[in-house]
């Protein structure tokens, strides 16, 4: 007999990814909306935090559709911070679709038809039917069977009976053929949990009833308890969708299933335009479902950082999708000043974005850490990366920090941390953090030595 042994990893939760913002859990408010000086991985930045925590509030209230906030201030001031926070405040319900400028410009599609879709994106549809579904453990499946109709030794199915059973009954469906295909294609079983939409007739099978849970040895099944209630009920289904995918779903045509069309899908570019002509009509059928009361629109955020990348041709399209019916909340970020606006050559503009926009958002400013803020911004990271540090070490960073930038005294904790364990210690000192300066320039110091050499490159 071949044995296998399941060889626990005692690390494994030790040696988790952290990524630049892991440490951000929230904006860190009180109930009265004031932000706490050290909270949810922030550190300072009370103003900023506090807008935001208005803007989620407005959001919350769904009064801030189509309207636009701009997060202004130097590099590494937490400006994409405050907006992954924005994301976590709203909860995962409401989408957030964070981009960079740069990645508008595409070979494949045009750049407004890039920015439409993560519009689109941005907005979700919160779908509610209330269907008729027979649902239950499958205890009986026979397929009838009866001469074939167009003559010939060949026999068809006429109809499927289905015994299903729940907590509290059992019932003997006779269902159309066409039914027996869609159990089939799902693989249905006895023994399995299934549901039946009486309207639509189509199968879905939940799992294998808890019942059977002990069957095998080697278990690959996702077991599920036995249904409550009747079999024959009324289910309530919610359904969580963004516009795009409605586009996309219907921009493709549906093609057939034999070589011919199947070859043609394959032929076909990857992406593909969307008109505005399609758009129309998805918003008109959404329009009429909200009116019915069947879907429910949950405009979400859409956050565009380094926005001075955007040339004047997008920031024209900008201003006219804001004004759209169906619009998300859109939040920019940008650490430049005065700057020309891209695509012009005389347009210059505070933050590269030109004024007649800038009128429109709501500038939240961040402002830079100070030395005792740095330091307890590093402590943190440092308990994220489950590194120990020396009071002394902290405070070389926090120094370094004030005088270079936040980025890359955070950037040096790690080497440093590597060259303590290297050298067989379990804290990192001044000296690790040294070493780490001296392997590492920061922008400053590789300036002055491009200045002084002479014939680089």
């Amino acid at each position: 007999m071949v044995q296998i042994n399941e060889v626990k990893d005692s690390n494994s939760a030790q040696s988790t990814r952290t990524a630049a913002h892991t440490h951000i859990k929230g904006l860190g408010l009180d109930e009265h909306g004031h932000a706490n000086p050290i909270d949810s991985g922030f550190v300072g930045q009370t103003e900023a935090r506090e807008g935001a925590g208005v803007i989620v509030d407005l959001i919350k209230a769904k009064k801030m559709s189509g309207k636009a906030i701009l997060l202004a201030g130097g590099p590494a001031t937490g400006k994409t911070a405050i907006a992954l926070a924005i994301s976590q405040e709203l909860g995962p319900k409401v989408p957030f679709v964070p981009i960079v400028g740069s990645e508008l410009y595409s070979v494949e599609v045009k750049k407004t038809e890039a920015l439409m879709e993560n519009f689109r994106r941005s907005i979700g549809l919160r779908i509610k039917e209330t269907k008729e579904v027979y649902e239950g453990e499958v205890t009986e499946l026979t397929p009838e069977e009866a001469e074939n109709p167009l003559g010939g030794y060949g026999k068809t199915i006429s109809h499927v009976i289905v015994g299903l059973k729940s907590a509290k009954g059992t019932k003997t469906l006779r269902l159309d053929p066409s039914i027996y295909e869609s159990i089939q294609k799902e693989k249905v079983t006895v023994g399995d949990v299934i549901y039946i939409e009486s309207n639509t007739g189509s199968v879905k099978r939940v799992g294998r009833s808890d019942a059977y849970a002990t069957e095998f040895d080697l278990e690959a099944e996702e077991y599920v308890p036995l249904p409550k209630g009747d079999v024959h009920k009324k289910k309530e289904i919610v359904q969580d969708i963004t516009l795009h995918d409605l586009d996309v779903a219907n921009a493709k045509p549906q093609g057939g299933q034999d070589v011919l069309s199947m070859m043609g899908q394959l032929m076909k570019p990857r992406k593909t335009e969307i008109t505005e002509k399609l758009r129309t009509e998805v918003n008109k059928v959404v329009q009429k479902y909200i009116d019915q009361g069947i879907a429910e629109l949950i405009p979400g955020v859409l956050f565009i950082d380094e926005v001075n990348m955007l040339d004047i041709e997008i920031f024209t399209y900008l201003n006219r999708a804001l004004e759209a019916s169906i619009a998300p909340i859109v939040v920019l970020a940008s650490n430049r000043g005065l700057t020309t606006v891209r695509g012009t050559e005389d347009i210059v503009s505070p933050h590269g974005i030109p004024a007649d926009l800038l009128d429109r958002l709501l500038i939240i400013r961040t402002l830079p850490y100070s030395v005792d803020e740095i330091k307890v911004i590093i402590e943190k990271r440092s308990r994220v990366e489950k590194l120990a540090i020396t009071a002394e070490a902290l405070s070389l960073l926090a120094q370094q920090g004030s005088e270079t930038s936040l980025r890359y005294a955070l950037q040096l904790l790690t080497p440093a941390g590597v060259l303590c364990r290297a050298l067989g210690r379990n804290e990192v000192t001044v000296e690790d953090i040294e070493e780490s300066r001296d392997l590492f320039l920061d922008a400053k110091r590789s300036t002055a030595v491009l200045e002084q050499a002479k014939g680089y490159l």
